[in-house]
């Protein structure tokens, strides 16, 4: 009859109380048959007494392994049922050689040649070589099952704790991305609102204006509004595809010329064009964030954009405006402290300070292709 195997793994699973019960019904069954048979050319009760008593001990083998073999040893030379000698050689063994180890081969040999003793009146050179081949297969058996426990633990505990620091780095990733949506959304939000600001205070300043004037301003505040919406769809775009958009060098020009478009005195340098996907985002967002805080701190005054640099000396982006009397930019807002952490995970630098001439200079600095330098972060991240 085959046994059947999920009720073995059951039984392994439910615990070490479950395999000492089972441990101890077996070792009671195969008392059963030595007292009926008899194993042991003792009296009966003495069979039953002593196959009882060990058997009772085996309960006791993951704790006392030393004791229950000791008593099995003597269970096994009165009754002839080795099943408590067996088990307590084999709980015994541990996971390493040492002084229980040999005390275990020394109760294992001595039992298995007390058996024979009184058995048949003594015993020769071949059943010494018996008891030693039974007591060491025994305790290599033992040996081996525990070192395999001790790996299996072992390796469990890795595969846990690796599963534990994988959720924290994802939780770390999610935590970076929600933080990058705040500074997009931000970056966004506040150069759109400012424009819209803009227009609605020149349509309040001109409110007699002529009508095709207030048509153009308010066409402008309505497609300045329908940008706004479309650049938050396409951060959730890009966020979700998990790759930066493709915000090239026409943009910067074109955000230039928003902001001309709304009045304001604006002069772009570039000797650029066209740049890697990545920088002309960067570049696009420092440009942004500059003329958002000039129109804040100092509305109305002049501003001026410039990008210059080269592929081997990387991209300097410069937003320079004149201060008005009692102008104090801050400096220190959410959106350069974002603005700033952008550039530095792509390799770059950002500065906001006063310039030489009186005005305030932003300044970013990239390396040409700052996509290559993201990636390679990530990779060294990730490793």
């Amino acid at each position: 009859m085959v046994p059947d195997r999920s009720a073995l793994r059951r039984l392994v699973t439910s615990g070490p109380h479950a395999i000492s019960a089972a441990s101890v019904a077996f070792c009671m069954f195969l008392t059963v048959l030595a007292v009926k048979t008899p194993w042991a050319p003792l009296p009966r009760g003495v069979i039953a007494a002593a196959g009882l008593v060990a058997s009772s001990a085996v309960w006791f083998h993951e704790r006392r392994p030393a004791v229950v073999a000791a008593v099995g040893a003597v269970g096994y030379a009165l009754s002839g049922n080795p099943g408590p000698l067996l088990i307590g050689l084999f709980s015994g063994a541990g996971t390493r050689l040492g002084a229980r180890f040999a005390a275990l081969a020394a109760i294992g040999v001595a039992g298995f040649l007390a058996q024979q003793w009184i058995g048949n009146g003594g015993f020769g050179a071949g059943a010494l070589l018996s008891a030693v081949a039974a007591t060491g297969v025994v305790l290599l058996a033992g040996l081996y099952t525990a070192t395999r426990r001790e790996l299996t633990r072992s390796l469990r505990e890795r595969a846990e704790r690796a599963e534990s620091e994988r959720h924290l780095r994802d939780e770390q990733a999610k935590a970076d991305e929600r933080a990058r949506i705040a500074r997009e959304m931000h970056d966004v939000l506040a150069h759109k609102v400012t424009l819209i600001s803009l227009h609605a205070g020149g349509l309040e300043v001109n409110a007699d204006a002529e009508p095709a004037r207030i048509r153009r301003e308010a066409a402008l505040i309505r497609l300045t509004a329908q940008e706004a919406l479309e650049e938050l769809r396409k951060i959730v775009g890009v966020l979700r595809a998990g790759h930066d958009d493709d915000t090239g060098f026409a943009d910067l020009r074109r955000l230039v010329e928003s902001w001309a478009a709304a009045g304001n005195t604006l002069t772009l340098h570039d000797d650029l064009g066209p740049l890697p996907a990545a920088t002309a985002r960067a570049a696009y967002r420092l440009v942004q964030e500059g003329l958002t805080n000039a129109h804040k701190h100092a509305p109305g005054a002049p501003v001026t954009v410039s990008v210059t640099g080269s592929p081997e000396d990387g991209v300097t982006i410069a937003v320079v405006n004149e201060l008005r009397p009692g102008a104090y930019p801050s400096g220190g807002g959410a959106g350069l402290v974002g603005l700033a952490e952008r550039f530095r995970l792509i390799g770059g630098t950002v500065r906001s300070a006063p310039d030489d001439a009186g005005g305030w200079r932003l300044e970013g600095r990239l390396p040409w292709d700052a996509s290559a330098r993201g990636t390679h972060d990530q990779n060294a991240a990730g490793g």
